[in-house]
């Protein structure tokens, strides 16, 4: 930065172009690696349907672990956040993270209703289980219910 006598303040910025290629082709790389890993494992978990649990498991894990490394490289590179101040970094990041727990949290409980829902609502479980019978095509029942 460099102030000249009239107060006006000029700023001296060298672009190198050549390094922002080399920097963009390197993430584009490890973008591409990623998202081949992803798919092999993927398509491994697809193929091979008599895997244990904890396999399955463990593999998804993977593959999620992998999603959110992919995600980092593509805010910190792509969306520029990489060179930005911590400040605008974290106005970024913790709304984002707050985000992601409400998902978790809403699913948790959605989760946790469905469970329950036959325990706390016995009238609900003891619908669910009535068998309707079919009426016959062409009865009165049918034609009252069509609006005939």
């Amino acid at each position: 930065m460099h102030q000249d006598n009239n107060t006006e303040i000029t700023f001296h910025h060298e672009y190198d172009r050549e390094a922002s290629r080399k920097e963009v082709v390197k993430i584009t790389v490890i973008l591409s690696v990623i998202t081949l890993i992803e798919l092999a494992l993927g398509f491994w978990l697809y193929k091979s349907p008599g895997m244990s649990s904890f396999m399955v498991t463990l593999v998804k894990g993977v593959i999620l672990i992998l999603m959110l490394a992919k995600a980092f490289y593509i805010v910190a590179y792509f969306m520029h956040l990489k060179h930005e101040l911590r400040n605008m970094i974290m106005t970024i990041v913790v709304p984002l993270l707050l985000f992601v727990w409400f998902i978790i949290a809403f699913l948790a409980d959605g989760n946790s209703y469905k469970n329950l829902k036959n325990t706390y609502d016995p009238y609900h479980k003891e619908q669910s289980q009535k068998k309707v019978e079919k009426a016959e095509h062409g009865s009165k029942e049918t034609d009252t219910k069509v609006g005939h």
